[in-house]
């Protein structure tokens, strides 16, 4: 067997479609099939992601038998024992088990922690700008000149929404790009890790609303024993919803970090909206030069050939339009054979 063998009987060792491969290996679907179709040879960094996915080594991958090598490994134990054959009959045990965990090649663990927490540094930074920014208006707030108090809350309000930004935007950006890249991530999460993630949306929640209700509860007991509803407690009470707020937030998004099946629909549904962008954009070009010739053709015979065969020169615009609708049945019925692949 040669690469191209090795890598289909992977493949379908897994039951991965080529699209799902590439999307895995941030290559194009075609790239996959010319790779099994010996038409073309992947780069080295490209072979050890491939290596590291199925568990394999670089030389049973390019120039072995993977299933000699899975025959090897599984086929006898270190004493000369014979192994359970498996259950498909044909003598070549499934992957070592090891091997057979998916793993996180696209970074995708790395990455949605690192958007989770910006996001909830983001959701802190405003919430908790404007309670600083509360500490310099009303009647219980920080003594300062009238002016100098307006100022400093939009200071504080400001330094707080510009700081969120600076979390959202590149968050939001970079989700973008990685869903663009990773339109598919293969679920290497462990029943432990999905747990592990429960019991910290638990925590997170239980932290985060009682917080919150600590919050409520202190602004409610300043209003009506202390009769304060404006200036420091108002802003320590948000202050201490910022905190409630990012927790649960963190929670929330840390829970569905784990919630691979999930994204891999949300990135594929935008993979497919920009597929079919591309294919609006193409038939717009398309229909716009259809057109734009069937006027110059229309306006030719209408000046130049006395309106044409029995004046019929607004046929043009007839055939023109026919045209277009071709074009963008045959535009879309492209695109939907390519989300089908």
């Amino acid at each position: 067997m040669g690469f191209s063998d090795n890598l289909q009987y992977l493949r379908a060792e897994r039951n991965m479609t080529q699209e799902q491969l590439a999307m895995l290996l941030g290559v194009s679907r075609q790239a996959i099939s010319k790779w099994e179709g010996d038409k073309a040879y992947p780069e080295m960094d490209k072979l050890l992601m491939i290596c590291d996915l199925f568990g394999v080594t670089l030389d049973d991958l390019v120039i072995g038998d993977v299933r000699a090598s899975e025959a090897t490994q599984d086929g006898t134990d270190g004493d000369g024992t014979p192994r359970p054959k498996a259950a498909s009959g044909t003598g070549i045990g499934p992957l070592p088990e090891a091997s057979a965990l998916p793993q996180d090649i696209t970074g995708y663990d790395e990455h949605m922690r690192s958007f989770n927490m910006r996001i909830s540094a983001g959701v802190f930074a405003v919430v908790f700008g404007v309670g600083v920014g509360l500490l310099f208006t009303g009647e219980h707030a920080i003594p300062v000149a009238p002016s100098i108090g307006d100022f400093l809350v939009f200071l504080c309000i400001s330094i707080g929404v510009l700081v969120g930004l600076a979390c959202f935007i590149p968050a939001g950006l970079g989700h973008a790009e990685f869903m663009r890249r990773h339109p598919f991530v293969e679920d290497f999460y462990t029943r432990e890790d999905r747990q592990q993630a429960t019991r910290t949306l638990t925590v997170s929640l239980i932290f985060g609303i009682g917080l919150i209700l600590i919050a409520v509860g202190f602004i409610m007991v300043a209003d009506s024993v202390m009769h304060m509803d404006e200036g420091w407690p108002v802003a320590l009470f948000m202050m201490i919803v910022a905190g409630g707020a990012t927790a649960c937030t963190y929670g929330g998004m840390n829970y569905a970090r784990v919630n691979v099946e999930e994204y891999n629909k949300e990135a594929v549904h935008e993979e497919r909206s920009r597929r079919m962008d591309t294919a609006e954009g193409v038939n717009g070009a398309i229909c716009g030069t259809i057109m734009i010739l069937a006027t110059i053709a229309g306006l030719s015979m209408l000046f130049f050939f006395n309106g044409g065969p029995n004046g019929m020169f607004w046929m043009a615009w007839v055939i023109g339009g026919l045209l277009c609708g071709i074009s963008s049945i045959i535009t879309n019925a492209i695109a939907d054979r390519n989300d089908r692949r």
